[in-house]
């Protein structure tokens, strides 16, 4: 039998559950939240600090397998025994832009191209950038109907090594999408990763589509006419890089995840891409007309 004292003094002890305030309980389990959570982001500190662990990403993006598990990926033993299923990543659509150029003609008789007007839009097709660009020699020929160049834009324009260095920080260490890049980056003086080039002139994907022209290259044009239903470059006033890089910009949105699955098969694990010229390419300029070429 329990005598009166020890049980006045358990009561003391252990209070009953009805007494407490309801909203004890979730602090409580808040409070042992918020210090694990501090546990963990000190954990992630360390980790970044010695190089374990990448800086997040920007807010709103999700983290990649391999940050979420930096053991695996600098040899530690892995979470779980199943191997993980190798997919390609598309790249995050703030690190993906297109650019197209116009070109007008300088030096003897016209013959050489020099950037007069550059263009980037971002994935989504918003335009970062929109400028007319005045070349380093005299322009001979404005090629007005092809370029859209005439000699009134030149009145706004900027120097061209100004324009160069405002264009090249937009594509670094970005994937750039665009047609017949090869061109641009010649007009650009400058050459971007191949690894982070996405040209729709060979993209297989594209090529193999139902209706497109059974041909090795397709012009800009075609391909949106047969794969996105719209007409571009049409009227006599000549192309807008601006409408070109955003068509650019949709026929990669519209094979992104087998574009991207290609581009791991040709570059695995290859986080920062070769910087290999594509020299033979530059002056192969399929799409001027043969007068100019």
């Amino acid at each position: 039998m329990v005598s009166r004292e020890t049980t006045e003094s358990a009561q003391g002890l252990c209070p009953p559950l009805a007494g407490l305030n309801a909203k004890d309980v979730p602090r409580r389990k808040h409070k042992r939240k918020s210090r694990q959570h501090q546990r963990f982001l000190a954990h992630k500190a360390l980790l970044q600090e010695q190089g374990l662990l990448s800086a997040p990403p920007a807010l709103g993006l999700r983290l990649a397998p391999s940050e979420m598990h930096p053991r695996a990926e600098s040899g530690g033993a892995p979470a779980s025994k199943k191997p993980a299923r190798k997919e390609a990543a598309a790249p995050w659509p703030s690190k993906c832009v297109a650019i197209d150029c116009e070109m007008v003609g300088t030096g003897p008789r016209g013959r050489v191209s020099e950037l007069a007007r550059c263009s980037v839009v971002s994935y989504h097709g918003d335009v970062l950038y929109d400028k007319y660009v005045r070349p380093e020699m005299p322009i001979v020929d404005y090629r007005t109907r092809w370029s859209g160049i005439a000699r009134q834009h030149m009145r706004q324009a900027i120097p061209f090594q100004v324009a160069q260095k405002e264009i090249l920080k937009l594509l670094k260490g970005k994937v750039v999408v665009g047609h017949a890049l090869h061109n641009d980056f010649q007009a650009l003086k400058y050459v971007h990763p191949r690894s982070h080039t996405r040209d729709t002139t060979h993209v297989p994907t594209l090529l193999s589509q139902p209706g497109t022209p059974a041909r090795t290259r397709v012009s800009l044009k075609d391909l949106a006419l047969q794969l996105l239903h719209k007409k571009i470059q049409v009227g006599q006033h000549g192309h807008s890089s601006v409408e070109d890089a955003m068509t650019a910009m949709e026929l990669y949105r519209l094979v992104e995840t087998r574009w991207e699955q290609q581009a791991s098969s040709l570059h695995p694990g290859a986080r920062e891409p070769d910087s290999s010229p594509d020299m033979e390419k530059y002056m192969e300029d399929q799409y001027w007309p043969e007068d100019l070429t």
